[in-house]
């Protein structure tokens, strides 16, 4: 069975590229348009790993980390964002991401990245 990740991203463009990189890794991939639905899903099924926007409607990336960490899950999240400032950087981390990465992404460096953080390297 191959390892389940949740593609969180408003756009639809940014869901699909990134999706497609993971199942050409071999994972089996979901999205989410935004916070709240990537938290509907995470208490539905459970993730491997999670990558995560910033900027989203309704919920934003670093509440949907608060609000998922609060259910005790320590699924990792990866904030792939086009926010460079420290700042961001600095609140994604607080906010319980394990790892924080400016868009645009390398996949190779992804699919390393995700292994990494899932011991399956």
């Amino acid at each position: 069975m191959a390892i389940k990740v949740l593609v969180i991203d408003d756009s639809d463009m940014v869901r699909h590229f990134h999706s497609n990189i993971l199942k050409s890794a071999g994972f089996d991939a979901d999205g989410a348009i935004d916070g709240m639905d990537a938290l509907e899903k995470s208490m539905k099924t459970n993730y491997a790993l999670m990558l995560c926007d910033l900027n989203m409607p309704r919920m934003d990336g670093i509440t949907f980390i608060e609000e998922f960490r609060k259910t005790g899950k320590e699924t990792p999240v990866i904030i792939i964002t086009t926010q460079e400032e420290i700042e961001n950087r600095q609140k994604g981390y607080e906010s319980g991401a394990n790892l924080y990465i400016t868009k645009p992404v390398k996949p190779d460096d992804l699919i390393m990245n995700i292994k990494m953080l899932l011991g399956i390297m």
